[in-house]
């Protein structure tokens, strides 16, 4: 199991944020499933440049933070969905407003990428 070398800062609203939000798909994880895709076959095929078992470790601290909620269904094959919770609901503004920043700054943002993808 993997246990921290450095606890989490609390005194900060900003590093709790950070922390609930650090990974490179859980952003694009909560809006997939805001916006209906529930299943993690269904997630895995929206997301497919991540690795099956990274979306499951991002889902699974999503949940362990209370964003998501998680059912199980008992059939077989195995039915799992996933579910904002009313904490998870108060990020799809702020999703939607950083989205909002790079389309309006897109014009400056983007030819920095290009340029170094290009290096």
């Amino acid at each position: 199991m993997y246990e921290r070398k450095l606890p989490v800062e609390t005194e900060c609203g900003l590093h709790l944020f950070m922390e609930v939000m650090n990974g490179k798909w859980k952003i694009n994880l909560i809006w997939c499933i805001h916006s209906g895709i529930r299943r993690p076959g269904e997630l895995q095929r929206k997301i497919p440049k991540a690795s099956r078992r990274l979306l499951d470790t991002q889902l699974t601290q999503l949940v362990e933070h209370g964003i998501l909620s998680k059912t199980s269904f008992d059939q077989l094959p195995l039915k799992v969905e996933y579910n904002l919770t009313p904490l998870g609901e108060t990020l799809v503004p702020i999703i939607e407003l950083t989205a909002k920043w790079g389309e309006d700054h897109r014009s400056v943002l983007e030819p920095l990428f290009i340029n170094e993808n290009l290096k």
